[in-house]
């Protein structure tokens, strides 16, 4: 059941949407590799003037961000992207301007946390079986205090010498079906959604398109996670492809007919967007380098502001 308490409103000003408008990005406190600090300045200097901070599974890189984002100007709202389970399949849910001092959001990135250490010490006890001694260690030590994850481990095995990028350290050892895939009992996609709102935040199903499902499951996901109480869909990640994007809003409109049919409870997905940048050496997800396509309403509507006021 979707939690009742309301999204909360920052009270944006119409210059936070003067410029670009990114919603999805990545620091050191996850598996970035800007620091907080750094990720905002160089979100200024793309002209972002709205930017989300949205590490996996953590805030522990808002309150820098935030002191960075007030000396450059930049309006930034407090994020997360959680993990979460739908079925056997993994997906992510952003949460947009969280509460991060809330119960419900400190809970859920707890539970995590845990999820999280047990499965580096299997992905490590599994590298180590292989010969990659030290798996573990190497990891954490370019996680430093942030959340370690499977990224870690492929910066580690590059650093080590044991492959030459991290696309083939997925391709070999970290990706679906090898050894250092372990299956973890994620928290349910409802279950997400509600962490997020009772921590006053909007629920935005991330990058619907890097889940590999076809059609007719993606409109089962986004249907599942409207009626859960989602607030918005990524209908732009990084850089895509046109048909895509009117792929993912046809799939958009038409989560919205079905719910008005059956009268399940439920509002209409709005649009999100995000460059899900990690790196600055990966210009197809470049900082501020994404843009929604005309017509959609925005996620931004939720929140009171200058430029745009809640119908």
């Amino acid at each position: 059941m979707a939690s009742e308490i309301p999204i909360a409103r920052p009270g944006l000003t119409a210059q936070a949407l003067a410029g670009q408008v990114d919603l999805h990005c990545h620091s050191t406190a996850s598996d970035g590799i800007l620091s907080p600090a750094a990720l905002v300045s160089r979100a200024k200097s793309a002209g972002v003037t709205l930017l989300a901070l949205t590490d996996h599974d953590t805030v522990a890189g808002v309150a820098e961000a935030r002191e960075e984002a007030c000396r450059h100007g930049v309006s930034l709202l407090p994020g997360i992207e959680l993990t979460a389970r739908w079925g056997r399949r993994v997906v992510h849910v952003v949460g947009l301007n969280v509460d991060c001092e809330a119960t419900a959001l400190k809970r859920a990135i707890l539970e995590r946390d845990g999820l999280r250490h047990t499965r580096a010490l299997q992905i490590a006890e599994r590298l180590e079986k292989r010969g990659f001694a030290g798996a573990y260690e190497g990891a954490r030590a370019l996680a430093g205090p942030g959340v370690i994850g499977r990224p870690h481990f492929a910066r580690w095995m590059v650093e080590e010498g044991h492959v030459t990028d991290t696309a083939k350290a997925f391709k070999r050892y970290l990706g679906a079906g090898k050894i250092g895939d372990v299956a973890v009992p994620w928290p349910e996609v409802g279950d997400t959604v509600d962490s997020i709102r009772a921590s006053r935040g909007a629920a935005v199903l991330a990058h619907p398109l890097k889940y590999g499902l076809t059609r007719t499951r993606l409109q089962a996901l986004l249907v599942d996670f409207q009626r859960a109480g989602g607030d918005a869909v990524e209908v732009v990640c990084g850089q895509q492809n046109p048909v895509q994007t009117r792929e993912i809003l046809s799939l958009v409109e038409r989560v919205a007919a079905l719910s008005g049919q059956d009268g399940r409870p439920g509002s209409p997905l709005l649009a999100s967007l995000g460059s899900d940048f990690h790196q600055p050496d990966q210009p197809w997800r470049a900082l501020g380098c994404v843009r929604l396509p005309a017509g959609v309403e925005p996620v931004w509507n939720l929140w009171q502001t200058g430029a745009i006021q809640v119908q």
